[in-house]
C-alpha cells in the first residue's frame, strides 16, 4: 500500500484498503475558518447535534477577516468564539492568539505524521508535508465530523513526483510545486494524493514541504504527501503533545502515475494571470512592472521565508511604484522576525508589516487590488478576481523573487541586486 492507504486502513480498522474503495473513517482533527466554521455550525445545530465528538479534536481558527474588518466579519467571528465556548472547544484560537490556520496548527504540534485531518479549507492539504493525509471538505461534512468523529472517503490513486538532482540557488519548494503543477494543469491530479519524493524531497527543509503540499489542490489533488525521515521527526520534537505514527509506502504500492523532474533544470517560477498552472521563468517576464508585494499566507508566510526576503531587501528600498506587504503567518513568527531585526529591515525598506491574517489572499482586505493593478505575491491562487478587481492581475512567486521585484518595480531576480 502506499502510505496515504496505510493512514486510511489504519482509521477504518481495516488491515488495508484499496484506491476507489468508499469508506468511513475516523478523523484525528476537524478544521473550520471564520468563513467556513458558521456554515458548519448551523449545520450541526440542524442535524440536532448536541455535543460534539471531542473538545480536544476540533480547531477552530479565526484567521481570514481578522482583526474583524467589518460587521459581517464580527458577526462570522462571535459565532464561532460563542461556539468554542459552548462545547469547551480547547483548540479555539482568539485574535491575539491565533494565525493563518495551515501554518499555526503544524508550528503548535497539533497535526501530526500519520494523522487523518480534514477542514473546511481547500489548503487543509498542507499538513501532507508532515506525513498526515489532510484534506479539505465543505462546511457539511465538517459539522458531520464534528458530530460523529468521522468522515466518509473515496480512497484516492497515488500518483508520485519523484524530485532528482540539485536544486539552483533561490529556487525552493515553491518553484517546485509550481513546475509540477505548469507540467501537469490544475485538473492534473484530480482527486489523487500527490506523493512527492525523491532526494531532492529527503533534503528539503520542512518549510519547504509545507509549502510544496499546500498547493497541492492547485493541480486538483485530493492531498499532497511526503513520506516522514529525520526532518520530519526534528520538525514535531518538542512540538507534538500525543502519539504519532511514521508510515512509509511500500516498495511494491501502485501508482497511477509517475512523473520524475530534474531540479536542476528548474530556475525561479512564477505563476500568470490567471492560472497557477500558467508557469513560465521569471528571467523572462522582467518587463511585467508590478503595483503590489504581498509576502505571507499559509504558503510562504513562515519564518524562514521572511528571513529570505529580508536578506534580500536589507539596505535597500522598496520601489516607489510599488506597495510591499509582509504578514508573518503566526504571533510567534511575527514575534520571531521582531527578535532577529526582520520586521525592522521590512519597515527601513518601507514595507508595511501586518499582524496575521490571509487578508489579501483571498481578497479579504489588507491589500486590495483597483481596476488594472497588478500583484506579485507568496501566495497559492491567482485566479481572475482574487486579490480584488477582476480586471486586475495577480502572479505567485516564492519570497526571494517577490523580495528583488518589490525594489525593481518589476518582475525580476535577486542577482539582479
Amino acid at each position: 500500500m502506499t502510505i496515504t492507504e496505510k493512514i486510511f486502513a489504519a482509521h477504518c480498522g481495516k488491515k488495508e484498503v484499496n484506491s476507489g474503495e468508499l469508506v468511513n473513517a475516523k478523523v484525528d482533527l476537524v478544521l473550520a475558518n471564520d468563513i467556513t466554521a458558521p456554515i458548519a455550525i448551523k449545520e450541526f445545530n440542524k442535524i440536532g447535534a448536541s455535543k460534539v465528538f471531542d473538545n480536544k479534536k476540533i480547531a477552530l481558527i479565526p484567521d481570514h477577516f481578522v482583526p474583524q474588518k467589518d460587521i459581517l466579519a464580527a458577526e462570522q467571528c462571535k459565532m464561532i468564539r460563542e461556539f468554542s465556548h459552548l462545547h469547551n472547544l480547547e483548540l479555539y484560537f482568539e485574535v491575539g492568539r491565533m494565525g493563518v490556520e495551515h501554518a499555526l496548527l503544524p508550528e503548535q504540534g497539533i497535526v501530526l505524521p500519520g494523522d487523518l485531518i480534514i477542514g473546511a479549507d481547500s489548503h487543509t492539504c498542507t499538513y501532507g508535508g508532515l506525513g498526515a493525509f489532510s484534506t479539505g471538505v465543505g462546511s457539511t461534512d465538517a459539522a458531520s465530523a464534528m458530530a460523529t468523529g468521522q468522515c466518509w472517503f473515496k480512497v484516492p490513486e497515488s500518483i508520485k513526483f519523484i524530485f532528482y538532482g540539485r536544486l539552483n540557488k533561490w529556487v525552493s519548494g515553491k518553484d517546485l510545486i509550481l513546475h509540477t503543477i505548469g507540467d501537469i494543469g490544475v485538473d492534473g491530479a484530480l482527486y489523487k494524493a500527490m506523493e512527492f519524493e525523491g532526494e531532492v524531497i529527503r533534503t528539503l527543509p520542512m518549510y519547504g514541504r509545507l509549502t510544496m503540499c499546500n498547493m497541492a489542490i492547485e493541480a486538483g489533488g485530493k492531498s499532497g504527501i511526503i513520506v516522514p525521515d529525520d526532518i520530519t521527526a526534528d520538525y514535531i520534537k518538542g512540538r507534538s503533545k500525543r502519539d504519532h505514527i511514521f508510515y512509509t509506502s511500500d516498495k511494491d504500492a501502485r501508482y497511477i502515475d509517475i512523473k520524475e523532474y530534474d531540479c536542476s533544470k528548474i530556475e525561479p517560477l512564477v505563476a500568470c494571470p490567471s492560472l497557477p498552472s500558467n508557469v513560465k521563468p521569471a528571467s523572462t517576464l522582467s518587463s511585467i512592472t508590478i503595483d503590489q508585494v504581498v509576502i505571507g499566507s499559509c504558503t510562504n508566510g513562515r519564518i524562514e521565508d521572511l528571513r529570505e526576503a529580508a536578506s534580500i531587501i536589507k539596505g535597500r528600498k522598496v520601489n516607489s511604484n510599488v506597495r510591499l506587504i509582509v504578514i508573518p503567518a503566526t504571533q510567534a513568527i511575527y514575534k520571531a522576525a521582531m527578535k532577529e531585526g526582520l520586521l525592522e529591515i521590512f519597515i527601513d525598506a518601507q514595507a508595511v508589516v501586518s499582524t496575521p491574517t490571509c487578508g489579501p489572499c483571498l481578497g479579504g482586505y489588507m491589500g486590495i487590488l483597483a481596476e488594472g493593478e497588478r500583484a506579485l505575491a507568496t501566495t497559492n491562487r491567482n485566479f481572475v478576481g482574487r486579490m480584488g478587481h477582476p480586471k486586475s492581475e495577480v502572479y505567485l512567486s516564492n519570497p526571494a523573487v517577490a523580495a528583488a521585484s518589490a525594489v525593481l518595480g518589476r518582475i525580476g531576480l535577486p542577482s539582479e541586486l
